[in-house]
């Protein structure tokens, strides 16, 4: 009854940069934290960047500096931009909403499908 859908993904040169979206639709009341995650080939997934409804961040040591999350609460859409990137970014990576809907009361994860993000020269 929510869907999630990336966009933003491809292929970009080492020090570049990309910007994903996410746009939450369905039966939405509300939607508290929202974020991304990352899997990488041959590793586990990790959350990369994550956003409160009220806009407090958090974010991996990894991308801290590099990465900026961000969200439209009007359009339930969150965005991850990704500067200076490198080969070790390179991964699937997938929204996440944390969504009150749905006839229900209380909040349950959705997950989007993933957008593939390759760094290479």
């Amino acid at each position: 009854q929510v869907q999630l859908v990336e966009s933003g993904g491809g292929l970009v040169q080492p020090g570049g940069s990309l910007r994903l979206s996410c746009a939450a639709s369905g039966s939405i009341f509300s939607i508290n934290a929202m974020g991304w995650y990352r899997q990488a080939p041959g590793k586990q997934r990790e959350l990369v960047a994550a956003i409160t409804s009220g806009g407090s961040t958090n974010y991996a040591d990894s991308v801290k500096g590099r990465f900026t999350i961000s969200r439209d609460n009007a359009k339930n859409t969150v965005y991850l931009q990704m500067n200076s990137l490198k080969p070790e970014d390179t991964a699937v990576y997938y929204c996440n909403a944390d969504v009150i809907g749905g006839g229900r009361y209380y909040g349950m994860d959705y997950w989007g499908k993933g957008t593939l993000v390759t760094v290479s020269s």
